[in-house]
């Protein structure tokens, strides 16, 4: 065994060990933290591990920031992240890489080469909304810690609900995606069920190691939350516009997008491991409802 190949091993072997939410939520608490000493220093010592591009933030300075979270969810300058406006394009709703795109071959997902994982299994046991999206279109990107954190709308959508279906909390980098079967439907997420002009939309967002909690504009903080799933129905209309912001991640996951059989075209330029940035083209819809 070649030493990275042992370091790979080492890596997944401590995912099975390691408190996931009691480290993560230490670790939250210390990146809410608003002593200013010691928030500069994270966000130092950050900065030198991860290449931030501080020039197309709102607040380019570090000391403007409150907390290490206010640093890593920092917004954009307007002009940041022109969004395709094409009536029929989808976008990408965040930074980062393709983990895997593709069909939904019935109930299953493409995690990584070789493993696949449940889509009912995804949607929290919610049969009903599983069976909308048999054989249907999927996305996941990862967001890297250099990333931009905030989460937006891939299509223009109106709230119809959302489920937060607690788990655990491995790591969601390429890594475990080959080595930890059903990573996605393992770790903790929140499910959010949109109705479009192409039909529904789900947009996932997926919780993991250290990531101390996930946002939504219209609940604020939503996660950590109970040990069981949680649905709840929108009882007011709350519409987003595409491109509009609809979460963020304080401390880095992954987005998955689900759309439903014989509806969208994804880019077919993308594949696994491909850059891509919030508001670029991520597909196309193939008929759009009147």
């Amino acid at each position: 065994m070649s030493l990275p190949e042992f370091r790979e091993r080492l890596f997944i072997l401590s995912q099975y060990c390691i408190p996931q939410h009691t480290l993560s939520r230490l670790i939250g608490y210390l990146a809410d933290c608003e002593t200013p000493w010691l928030k500069s220093k994270i966000i130092q010592l950050f900065s030198h591990f991860f290449p931030i591009n501080m020039a197309e933030a709102e607040r380019e300075n570090y000391e403007q920031y409150v907390s290490f979270n206010d640093f890593f969810t920092r917004e954009l300058k307007p002009d940041a992240r022109p969004t395709v406006q094409d009536d029929n394009a989808i976008v990408s709703p965040a930074d980062g890489a393709i983990s895997e795109i593709g069909r939904i071959e019935k109930d299953q997902l493409l995690q990584a080469k070789g493993h696949k994982y449940s889509l009912l299994a995804l949607l929290g046991g919610d049969t009903e909304l599983a069976e909308q999206f048999n054989n249907g279109a999927f996305a996941t990107i990862y967001l890297s810690p250099k990333d931009y954190h905030r989460v937006h709308m891939p299509l223009a959508g109106t709230l119809q609900k959302t489920l937060y279906v607690p788990g655990k909390l491995f790591s969601v980098n390429q890594a475990t995606a080959n080595n930890v079967p059903g990573l996605f439907a393992r770790n903790e997420r929140l499910v959010c069920v949109f109705d479009t002009d192409c039909g529904p939309m789900v947009v996932i967002l997926v919780g993991a190691m250290i990531v101390a909690a996930i946002e939504t504009v219209w609940a604020g903080q939503v996660a950590p939350q109970s040990k069981t799933v949680n649905t709840i129905d929108m009882t007011k209309i709350f519409t987003l516009a595409k491109g509009g912001e609809m979460g963020r991640f304080k401390l880095g996951s992954t987005a998955i997008v689900l759309f439903p059989e014989n509806t969208v075209t994804w880019n077919e330029t993308l594949e696994n491991g491909s850059a891509i940035q919030l508001g670029e083209l991520l597909g196309t819809i193939d008929n759009i409802q009147s």
